[in-house]
């Protein structure tokens, strides 16, 4: 918790602000039973009219103080809360950001969603009662007692028997309820992500009829957060009627002994009443503490859950400055191998190949060969565990991630896009790219077409994910936004797998003269696409089975032939 708090630095004034006025503000309601007693005792009793008005006037101006300082405390509390919690997430997001692929698998995305908004929103409440009850909590509780014990010494006797039953009670009721805190938010973590899976596969679920499956699903997780949310307030709900039954206890006690000590002259009425006031505000004061300490555990776990995201080293970061563009338009492997975390195998082993500016190298295998993974290592989504890998001439390594990237056109296996137009996710791939950028960039995708037969064209808005499009057409605006930028090096994941024949050979021979200048290197299922590339690299379990030319491969590798004799007659073979 006090890490996240070193982040209220920038609001230090308005912190020291809030301190002065919430000061201001104890000061006043301290203040305000002694002039209550000196009313009745030298002036109603007595019957001194003017003597009513004179101190009532003070009570007014005291309140009207104390009000003034209480609102502006409010003001400012916030204010430095709420400063505070839009930090954070920008801090929390900008970290998450510099995340391998390997951290994500390892926090998760739903339970990063969580600590990004719930868990921060849970500290940003807890400091705005910390700014006010932080210092208003012990002044009241020390200065309450102080002024008590000024006015009657012997009867403060029942507050110092009342106290310690009241904080034991608080004290046991916390130990209960603190680690079923931990366990909402884990709770609430697993419901997020039951509740993102049911929202992204709504269409799989809805195909698969398994709608009542998935309800069960969320109701079984919904019930979790439930049962344990009900178990913590049950406990939590015994906290306010013990301290009001203590209070109420010790306001008869008061009154009970200070009648006797009345009767017997040790005492006058508007003592009576004010030390009854200051009771009061010492019980509050253990109230307001009591409150901080409901939320201060739950704010501690969300803290911790933040911390644990800030403190995640990514695994890949830049080791050096290096320019990469010692050989523009090369690409090249040696001896890569790379293991997933915890894998106990490779995914990839020693591979090695080298591309040029104006080939095309294609990769197939079967499902799992490693195909992709060979992909995303070359824009350090993750890094190889042994070996090489060359851009442009230059370690990949040694050269900042964004250098990197800045060089290659990525197109996924699985296309996306964002919310916005259609010009603007091709812009995408180049902030600054004209209109005509833009139009050639998708002519050359085969998207125009599409594209202008929509109401708005190229300002056509897309909904979330792209949901308003069919899979070919995300798939050509996923490739006109690498298209645009121009890359050294293009790689498309399997990206022609939703197109048909006749739109995949045309956008094939676009590619070919768009990207003579480029390495193209190409993951595909089927033979059609890969057959005329100039290098095709065939893996088996994460090992090269052979590489060549369509013909070459054909000839003298068992696995090609077999890929090939599954897709292709006997006639188009050869």
């Amino acid at each position: 918790m006090f890490k996240i708090l070193k982040n209220l630095s920038p609001y230090k004034w308005m912190v020291a602000a809030v301190f002065g006025l919430i000061f201001i503000q104890s000061m006043s309601d301290l203040f305000l039973p002694t002039l209550m007693s000196d009313i009745i005792d030298k002036g109603v009793v007595p019957g001194k009219l003017s003597y009513i008005w004179k101190v009532g006037g003070w009570m007014l101006l005291v309140s009207a103080l104390g009000a003034l300082a209480s609102v502006t405390a409010s003001y400012y509390s916030s204010k430095a809360a709420i400063g505070l919690g839009r930090d954070i997430r920008e801090k929390v997001f900008e970290h998450v950001e510099r995340f391998s692929l390997n951290e994500f698998d390892q926090v998760g995305t739903a339970s990063l969603i969580t600590r990004t908004t719930n868990d921060i929103t849970q500290v940003q409440q807890v400091v705005i009662m910390m700014l006010r009850m932080v210092i208003s909590a012990p002044i009241m509780l020390a200065g309450g007692i102080i002024m008590a014990v000024s006015k009657d010494a012997r009867l403060s006797l029942v507050i110092v028997v009342t106290l310690p039953v009241l904080v034991a009670s608080i004290l046991l009721i916390l130990y209960k309820a603190v680690p079923l805190f931990k366990m909402v938010q884990k709770k609430l973590d697993r419901m997020n992500l039951v509740l993102r899976e049911n929202l992204t596969g709504i269409r799989v679920i809805r195909a698969f009829n398994r709608e009542s499956e998935e309800k069960e699903r969320l109701q079984h997780a919904n019930k979790d957060l439930r049962d344990v949310s009900i178990r913590v307030n049950r406990i939590m709900a015994f906290m306010m009627p013990i301290m009001m039954l203590v209070m109420n206890l010790t306001i008869v006690g008061i009154i009970w002994f200070g009648g006797m000590r009345i009767d017997n002259g040790s005492m006058q009425i508007g003592d009576l009443m004010a030390f009854t006031q200051y009771a009061m505000q010492i019980m509050f004061a253990l109230v307001m503490s009591s409150m901080m300490f409901v939320m201060v555990p739950r704010a501690a776990v969300s803290a911790g859950r933040i911390n644990e995201v800030l403190e995640i080293q990514p695994a890949i970061e830049d080791k050096g400055t290096a320019r990469a563009d010692a050989d523009p338009g090369t690409l090249e492997f040696d001896q890569v191998t790379f293991s997933y975390p915890g894998a106990e195998a490779p995914a990839l082993s020693s591979i090695s190949f080298k591309a040029r500016a104006g080939e095309i190298t294609a990769i197939i295998g079967g499902t799992g060969s490693g195909k992709s993974t060979l992909l995303q290592l070359i824009p350090r989504f993750y890094d190889c565990s042994e070996g090489t890998i060359r851009l442009n001439g230059v370690d990949i390594e040694s050269a900042p991630q964004d250098e990197i990237r800045s060089k290659i056109g990525y197109v996924p296996q699985k296309a996306v896009l964002f919310t916005g137009t259609i010009a603007e996710n091709i812009r995408y791939g180049k902030p600054n790219a004209l209109d005509e950028e833009i139009q050639y960039a998708a002519a050359i995708a085969q998207a125009e077409d599409f594209i202008l037969k929509m109401k708005d064209g190229y300002d056509s808005l897309l909904e979330q994910g792209g949901s308003n499009l069919s899979g070919g057409q995300k798939q050509r605006l996923s490739i006109a936004r690498a298209i645009v930028r121009k890359p050294d090096v293009y790689l498309f994941d399997d990206s022609f797998s939703a197109l048909d024949f006749k739109t995949d050979a045309r956008l094939r021979t676009a590619l070919k003269e768009e990207t003579k200048n480029a390495t193209v290197l190409l993951v595909a299922q089927r033979v059609s696409t890969v057959m005329d590339a100039d290098r095709i690299i065939v893996l088996e379990n994460g090992k090269m089975a052979g590489m060549g030319t369509h013909e070459e491969l054909l000839e003298t590798n068992e696995v090609y032939r077999e890929i090939a004799l599954s897709q292709l007659t006997e006639e188009e073979i050869a």
